[in-house]
Formats: C-alpha cells, sequence, structure tokens
C-alpha cells in the first residue's frame, strides 16, 4: 500500500525571502507549515546583487507598508557593509551622486537567518526535494513523496513549479551574470547606464572586503552581443581575485495580473515582485510573504477570501509598483539612446528627475 500523504494546513514551495516570510507569517498564527525548497542550503548558491534599503529607506520609498522593523529584520553578522551613497553613472563615468541608506548583505547568511526565524516560530523545512507537480491540494515530489495542505505557496522564484502549472502569465526575464572580487571598491553603491548594459543597468555594490560586480540585459536590445560577453567586458574594468561566479534572472515586468487561483497563491519573483525600474526584490519578496501569510491566516480561521492578499499588496505597495513599471518603460526607451545622448540626459539639471525615477517615485512632478 502507498503511503498516506501527509497533512499540513499550509505548504510553501521555495525557502527564500518570500517563501521563508510566508512561512514565518502561518507559524505565527499558529498553522502547521511545511517549506519545501530543492537546495540542500537554502541561500546557496548566490544568484543576487545583494543590496537592500535600510529601514529608514524602506519607509520613505514605500510609506504604505507598515511596521517595518517588525518585517525586516536584519542580524548584523548577515550585513558586510553600510552604505550611504548611491553614484548613477552615465556612459561618461562622471556620476550623479545621491544619499541613500543601504545595507550590503552576505546573502547566504541573510537567507539561513530568515529560516531560523521562520523555524523559530513554528515552520517546519524539507530541503534537497524538488517539487515534481502541485495538482489540487496535493504536492509531489520527483523522489514520488506526497503532501497534502488546504493552501499551497509557489516562493520558487521565477521558474516556480507552481506557476508553471497553473499560471500561464509571460514576464519579462533579464538575465544578469555577476561576481564577488576581493578589493578596495570604495563607499558608494553605483549603477551604471548604457551600451554596456543594453536596456538594464551594471552595478558595483561595495562589500566588507570586495564587491559585488555584474550587469543584467534586455537581450532584445543587445543587437547581438552575448551576456557573457557584455560582463566579462564591464568586470574587466576592475582589479581583484575573483572569488565567486554567479547568473540569475531578474523578471522586470512587475508583478502579474493575479496572484491567487483557488487555493494556491504566488509571492516575491514567482509573482513578480520585483521593482523594474532598480531590480529591488528582497525586500518587496518580504512584504508579499507577509501580505500573503496573514491573508492566509485570516482564511483558514474565518473563512475570509485569498483574493483579500491582492488587495492588500495593492494598498501597501499598488503606487510603488505604477510608478516603478512607468519608470522602466520610460527608461527601457531612453536607454536605446547612443551613449552621447545619455552622456547629455545625465546632468545636473536631470539630477532629480533621474532620482524619481530610481526610487519608483511619479517620474514626473506634474503628474
Amino acid at each position: 500500500m502507498a503511503e498516506e500523504p501527509e497533512i499540513w494546513d499550509v505548504i510553501v514551495i521555495g525557502g527564500g525571502p518570500a517563501g521563508s516570510t510566508t512561512a514565518r507569517y502561518v507559524a505565527e498564527g499558529g498553522k502547521k507549515v511545511l517549506v519545501i525548497d530543492g537546495r540542500d542550503s537554502i541561500g546557496s548558491p548566490l544568484q543576487c546583487g545583494e543590496l537592500v534599503p535600510t529601514n529608514d529607506e524602506m519607509r520613505r520609498l514605500c510609506p504604505d507598508v507598515p511596521d517595518i522593523d517588525d518585517l525586516l529584520r536584519t542580524p548584523e553578522e548577515a550585513i558586510s557593509r553600510r552604505t550611504s551613497e548611491m553614484h548613477i553613472v552615465p556612459p561618461s563615468g562622471r556620476p550623479l551622486k545621491y544619499p541613500f541608506d543601504g545595507l550590503m548583505l552576505n546573502r547566504v547568511l541573510h537567507d539561513e537567518w530568515l529560516v531560523d526565524l521562520a523555524s523559530s516560530k513554528g515552520a517546519e523545512y524539507l530541503t534537497g526535494a524538488r517539487v515534481e507537480a502541485v495538482d489540487g491540494e496535493t504536492v509531489t515530489l520527483r523522489d514520488g513523496r506526497q503532501f497534502m495542505a488546504k493552501v499551497i505557496v509557489g516562493a520558487g522564484g521565477h521558474n516556480d513549479p507552481l506557476r508553471r502549472s497553473h499560471w500561464n502569465e509571460s514576464s519579462l526575464k533579464i538575465p544578469i551574470k555577476f561576481v564577488l572580487m576581493d578589493g578596495k571598491f570604495g563607499d558608494a553603491v553605483e549603477l551604471h547606464f548604457g551600451s554596456m548594459a543594453p536596456g538594464g543597468y551594471a552595478w558595483v555594490f561595495p562589500k566588507e572586503n570586495g564587491a559585488n560586480i555584474g550587469l543584467g540585459i534586455q537581450k532584445d536590445l543587445s543587437r547581438g552581443t552575448s551576456l557573457n560577453t557584455l560582463a566579462d567586458k564591464f568586470i574587466s574594468n576592475y582589479q581583484g581575485e575573483i572569488t565567486f561566479r554567479g547568473a540569475g534572472s531578474l523578471p522586470m515586468s512587475g508583478t502579474i495580473n493575479s496572484f491567487v487561483k483557488g487555493s494556491h497563491l504566488l509571492v516575491g519573483d514567482s509573482a513578480g515582485m520585483v521593482l523594474p525600474s532598480n531590480g529591488a526584490g528582497i525586500t518587496i519578496a518580504m512584504i508579499g510573504g507577509r501580505i500573503a501569510g496573514q491573508t492566509i491566516v485570516s482564511h483558514l480561521d474565518n473563512g475570509t477570501s485569498l483574493h483579500n492578499y491582492e488587495t492588500e499588496w495593492k494598498r501597501q505597495m499598488g503606487s510603488v509598483m505604477r510608478n516603478s513599471k512607468l519608470s522602466f518603460r520610460i527608461g527601457s526607451w531612453i536607454m536605446r539612446l547612443p551613449d552621447w545622448i545619455l552622456n547629455m540626459a545625465f546632468n545636473p539639471m536631470t539630477k532629480p528627475f533621474v532620482w524619481r525615477f530610481v526610487t519608483c517615485r511619479k517620474p514626473f512632478f506634474i503628474f
């Protein structure tokens, strides 16, 4: 006889920031939650630039999100460096400089800490286990094991198995490639725009004893030049020992139309919770995770609609996401222009407008 599936209140597929945050708040609500992740060690391998705003900066960027300090907890051991300035760098190399309070993470330690936080609330984790299929309330793993839950959450990134099988919305994905390099790279976070990163941007994010350096592109704007070629050329501008090479992709269309189908929810990258104008995803995914977790608890306790998740997301993040999508559309057009025009466009007169684009405010004061 086949074994009876284990039964849970909630199953979360993926234990990154979105999944672990969802699980944390589901467990805080007293529900039995299992997180399934294909990685043996959650957080590895590294797949991003590791920069997040401080909580004070997040309050300015996302003013409708409540209780930021309860949500975004970052242990000191996961902070590699604190930054106070951002440079927006056109092809000329002459930067526009802005105050920006950011945290450069050790992303692996950060994600591991989020797992520990969710576990301390009662969430359970199953790692090294890949999901083969989701059918109704049943999750089947590649090894044949089955688990059942009243609510199933897809938090497995842009290639999440629940999204692949139950949603058919397409998203623009920007491939990224980056390295960790030893050395000294100043104190400022740098975003580089121009033909070195068609339709995207390159970055230099200083860490305690080095930097995270990389770029992302829109392939249809790269005129046949490969991501590898562009990344290698940009990274070669910097001198230091490369200690890690990584790659990934970011969904840059903004949020998809619906996060909820029946008893299934998407959160984080799988729901498009990345700000298109700047690529921010870690803290945005955690905002979505808390809303999802709290909505699920209310649904299980009181029978309230899971669609309240979408309603509350729009209340907290709707205007920020709309502004970011608009900035990305306008920016994608601007970034098609030759470098010499971009050099003229990035100047002291346009400095405030550029910052509004990057920080997801309405791009023009008159709107």
